[in-house]
């Protein structure tokens, strides 16, 4: 759950607000076909690259879960004449940093480079990608690290939540299980399975690129092919879209200490739908984490059952759902859990206020300035908003989105999205008068 939470950073950094007038966003293609966006940034000799390939640790092939976390973590161990430890040295001897990420949807890249290094750095990320060494050494390790985070997630009630929820959430669908795998199946992990998740998830059909800083347009067209010329033309199909099995009710697992984690939601919105820029005020006002919010004003401030709440719109490949998270003492869960109930009807029957709707127009059309200050994170955002589908032009317009906006139209959208009686909640820890229902 906590790695589909760091989806949500990136999508509240699209939605943040419009870019600076001086930041134009070129769309470049390159001679070979692979397209990129870019915000030109001349004044600094740097570049921030960020790739996305679409897919992740929803590709893990039938009994091998783990297997494209794995790989991934294993991208940087070494490549051709170069082992893990030449190819750190490579990398810092150019000043270049590499990051190789991968979660439920996706695998990412983020590179940062010096314009002087930039050919060399490109290289050394190219043989990286194409022909990672996946020594048997450097697997072990990594493997042997991966089970480590294993274990401790046993014995984290927040990460214990977040497979029962996604468990009852996604049924048989791959987003069900947890993409780092379990102890049994990444200990079966063999260098083959490792080979195959490269192949299924590296390849040019699922490519989204970003980049921010000292290049032009017409050079980022040929690194994009030198970078990814060598890649296959095609990886594995990327899972169906999934029905959610979620009911409403409360889920009790047991677990030692005073606090209880509890995660809860339902069915969401596409980003793609009308009413998602409405779908977000409602969220804001309901509980976006701001000491404003309904939920923090109702659950922290005037009953001090938390120390913190939040809700946030999840929007998946493959998925849509409205969730929240908190953790209250054993004793007063059950209160809080109430609370919330009581706070997801009230919004659902009558809306939000005038006042309400106005104090969010503001916090979402104000932050904006704060969310671009640096070209890896333009970069993030322009391979996040490709990621999801949005239009070129879509910091230019978004403010006027969102300004446009009515009290009634939150009030049907509220209607529509907040569904009391579907409230599913997974409470993990020792809350004293709640059991599981239905």
């Amino acid at each position: 759950m906590m790695r589909l939470f760091l989806r949500l950073i990136l999508a509240l950094l699209v939605m943040a607000g419009p870019l600076r007038a001086e930041f134009a966003i070129q769309e470049v293609i390159s001679p070979g076909g692979i397209r990129a966006w870019l915000v030109e940034d001349h004044g600094i000799p740097f570049t921030a690259l960020e790739i996305q390939f679409r897919g992740g640790h929803a590709l893990d092939l039938p009994g091998k879960r783990g297997a494209t976390n794995l790989m991934t973590a294993l991208i940087e161990e070494g490549t051709g004449d170069l082992d893990s430890v030449a190819f750190a040295t490579a990398r810092d001897a150019l000043a270049a940093q590499f990051r190789f990420d991968s979660n439920v949807d996706s695998v990412s890249v983020s590179a940062q480079f010096l314009t002087e290094n930039r050919d060399q750095a490109v290289d050394l990320l190219r043989r990286a990608l194409a022909a990672p060494r996946f020594d048997d050494v450097a697997i072990e390790r990594v493997r042997g690290q991966v089970q480590s985070i294993l274990r401790n997630d046993a014995q984290d009630p927040q990460a214990i939540a977040g497979r029962l929820f996604n468990a009852q959430a996604f049924g048989d669908h791959p987003y069900a299980t947890d993409g780092t795998g379990t102890p049994e199946s990444v200990a079966a992990l063999t260098r083959d399975d490792i080979l195959a998740a490269h192949r299924n998830a590296i390849a040019r059909d699922r490519i989204y690129v970003g980049a921010s800083g000292d290049i032009t347009a017409a050079e980022l067209g040929p690194l994009l092919d030198r970078l990814f010329g060598e890649l296959p033309a095609t990886g594995a199909p990327l899972p169906p879209q999934t029905t959610l099995a979620l009911t409403g009710g409360v889920t009790v697992e047991p677990f030692p200490g005073p606090q209880s984690v509890i995660l809860f939601g339902h069915d969401g919105i596409p980003r793609d739908d009308p009413d998602f820029f409405a779908a977000t005020i409602v969220n804001e006002v309901l509980g976006g984490g701001r000491f404003g919010a309904r939920l923090m004003t109702e659950v922290r401030e005037k009953r001090g059952l938390t120390y913190g709440i939040g809700t946030y719109l999840a929007d998946y490949d493959q998925a849509d759902l409205m969730l929240g998270q908190m953790s209250s003492s054993n004793a007063t869960t059950a209160e809080a859990i109430a609370v919330v109930r009581s706070e997801w009807a009230r919004i659902a029957a009558e809306g939000i206020t005038a006042a309400e709707l106005e104090a969010t127009k503001t916090y979402l059309t104000g932050s904006y300035p704060l969310r671009f200050d640096g070209n890896s994170r333009i970069a993030r955002i322009l391979v996040g908003m490709q990621m999801i589908d949005l239009p070129i032009d879509y910091p230019a317009t978004r403010n006027a989105k969102v300004e446009a906006v009515t009290l009634d139209d939150v009030r049907r959208v509220a209607a529509r999205l907040v569904q009391p009686d579907a409230l599913r909640f997974v409470v993990v820890g020792s809350p004293e008068g709640l059991e599981s229902s239905n």
